[in-house]
């Protein structure tokens, strides 16, 4: 406590956080997490365990083997609607795009995963809260595509409120692009992985993300269609306790298994190896 008081800087008059920049609060039990032990533990809280949002960047970091990484996301979303509601969607994009430093909600790429050649698509909830749009939709369809075309295992990492309002039926599409594009990896029995995350909502777990050989899930996380709070107001029902969290969903048979972020690298390798066709399974490793 005598080095977090410090760093402890006073609360600035307009108000603000009561925790200084060499710190982090945890969400779910409020203990102060030094910075840099909060993201070499992966995001992970190290006093109770829970599983915070990670940045898209890191996520690859934890996967992809070092050096082997090239990102292949490069398409840039337009406006073919001209949506606005209180602000137009060009502007929405505009402001992502600067806080991101990406064209949309999802950075991907081919590399090596425990030495297997793999592409990996990660989502990116910071960017449109990780709704997919049109250009996510092309690139998890671009990414299963080069996939089967080079031999490699297919990751993907959702994170997503679901389709992009903005763009109205164009998103709604993207649920079939995805889905149509997974039967070439089937074809050539290419292993495909999908890693749930916090949260994974709306159509992106009715198409593509609930459809892989083998789904982890991260403890605690958000994985549904419609929120709880809509089926609540819908069926007039209370619903039952943990209802759409991973471990509901593991229980009810919809995800393969719980992992925590900490030995997530490991179980996926194990997957893949065991799996891809041009790859000895070793088993333990």
């Amino acid at each position: 406590m005598a080095l977090e008081r410090l760093f402890r800087r006073k609360r600035p008059s307009g108000g603000g956080r009561d925790v200084p920049e060499l710190w982090t609060k945890c969400e779910a039990c409020g203990a102060q997490i030094y910075k840099k032990e909060f993201q070499e533990n992966l995001h992970v809280c190290p006093k109770c365990g829970h599983h915070h949002r990670m940045p898209a960047e890191e996520r690859v970091a934890m996967l992809a083997d070092p050096g082997t990484f090239q990102e292949t996301t490069r398409l840039r979303p337009l406006d073919p609607l001209g949506f606005v509601d209180t602000k137009p969607y060009a502007e929405r994009l505009k402001a992502y795009q600067g806080e991101t430093g990406r064209p949309d909600a999802i950075l991907g790429g081919t590399c090596a995963i425990g030495g297997v050649p793999a592409v990996l698509l990660v989502m990116d909830y910071a960017f449109a809260g990780g709704s997919m749009g049109s250009v996510v939709g092309e690139e998890i369809a671009r990414g299963a595509e080069r996939a089967a075309e080079e031999g490699r295992a297919l990751v993907i990492v959702a994170a997503s409120g679901g389709a992009r309002m903005q763009e109205a039926a164009l998103s709604l599409m993207q649920m079939a692009k995805t889905v149509m594009s997974l039967d070439l990896l089937w074809g050539k029995r290419l292993p495909y992985v999908s890693v749930l995350t916090d949260p994974t909502t709306g159509g992106v777990t009715a198409s593509f993300a609930a459809l892989a050989d083998v789904i982890f899930a991260e403890p605690g996380a958000l994985i549904g269609f419609a929120g709880p709070r809509v089926i609540r107001q819908t069926i007039r029902q209370e619903l039952p306790e943990g209802f759409q969290r991973a471990e509901f969903l593991l229980k009810h048979g919809m995800v393969d298994r719980v992992t925590d972020r900490r030995r997530l690298k490991r179980e996926v390798v194990q997957a893949l190896r065991h799996l891809h066709p041009g790859v000895p399974y070793a088993p333990g490793v």
